[in-house]
């Protein structure tokens, strides 16, 4: 055993055990094979001193093993000892997600003209996202290729508009709410994605006009894009809005002079609105004569990708770091 003093790791006690206390090639089994060999008279003399010798190894390498453990833990807590008195490591800040800035953003926004926040479901009956919204049974959007139906009935929201139904349901005018949430079609390119965020805005008050919806607007394009961004509107089509615009904001990169980003025409296409149709005010039980009011809906990747330059909405969902924090517009 004088080699035992030289061990110096868990490993190679284990092996010298298993050198003497192996069942099969062990030197202390060996040492029990001989016993045929020992006259009788002194067989029993011999097999005793065999198991105390047996006993004594198992104790021994038992110490042993506990002793070398014990010397690693504490060379394992030298190496990994930490000197607190260190300077840092150059770390980099965290920030938040393009997508949740503008978000927040926006709400801040809203939240300062008086617009609370209401928050629906992403999963949606028919109902609410299509026929309340005066969205004809024929119409494209309801087809299987626009729309995630998770049966006949229920569907994944193609739009937050459904949450301004519930809204109108449940409460009377004067209604003033913004509705952010993922919606979800199916379409997928540079521009587009299945999963997106929208926020909905809805005003629903007595002689609410097209001017209102257009001063909100303006003071929006205003926050986001700079002072001195101004708003057109250009008639259009929504089953839910009568009459329907898209709105267009002046080009902030070169103040309406025509670039690669407005496409030379000086303005750029930023969301949908208009003032809501009477009949969705009806199905709400709101009494169109005496109530009007106006919607608009801003996609918030897209005005995210406006903000920020972005030019492919994939990067927003990618989790590229190398990306990401090169947006650090938040404040």
């Amino acid at each position: 055993m004088a080699n035992a003093e030289k061990l110096d790791n868990s490993k190679l006690v284990y092996e010298m055990r298993k050198s003497f206390l192996d069942n099969k090639t062990g030197k202390i089994s060996a040492l029990m094979k001989e016993m045929k060999n020992i006259p009788a008279e002194d067989r029993a003399d011999y097999g005793k001193s065999v198991n105390e010798l047996k006993q004594w190894a198992l104790e021994h390498f038992e110490e042993l093993d506990k002793k070398m453990k014990e010397k690693e833990l504490q060379l394992r807590y030298q190496a990994e000892k930490q000197d607190v008195t260190m300077p840092a490591k150059m770390r980099y800040e965290g920030n938040l997600h393009p997508v949740t800035q503008m978000r927040e953003t926006l709400i801040d926004i809203f939240a300062g003209m008086g617009f609370e926040i209401y928050e629906g479901t992403e999963i949606e009956n028919d109902y609410y996202n299509f026929t309340a919204l005066n969205t004809p049974k024929d119409h494209p959007a309801r087809d299987m290729q626009d729309t995630f139906y998770l049966s006949p009935e229920f569907l994944l929201r193609t739009q937050t508009s459904s949450g301004q139904i519930h809204v109108m349901e449940n409460s009377k005018p004067p209604i003033k709410i913004l509705s952010p949430g993922k919606v979800f079609r199916s379409d997928d390119d540079a521009t587009h994605s299945p999963m997106f965020s929208q926020m909905e805005g809805l005003v629903v008050d007595k002689d609410i006009t097209l001017c209102d919806l257009k001063g909100a607007l303006e003071l929006f394009v205003q926050k986001i894009y700079g002072e001195g961004t101004t708003t057109r509107l250009r008639p259009s089509y929504f089953p839910f809005t009568e009459p329907s615009v898209e709105v267009d904001c002046s080009c902030f990169a070169c103040k309406g002079k025509g670039c690669n980003l407005c496409k030379g025409t000086g303005w750029i296409e930023v969301l949908g609105a208009g003032m809501v149709n009477k009949k969705v005010l009806e199905n709400c039980g709101i009494d169109s004569d005496e109530y009007s009011g106006f919607a608009f809906g801003i996609g918030i990747e897209r005005t995210a990708m406006l903000k920020y330059g972005i030019n492919n909405i994939k990067l927003l969902f990618e989790s590229d770091l190398d990306v990401l924090k090169q947006i650090d517009h938040y404040e």
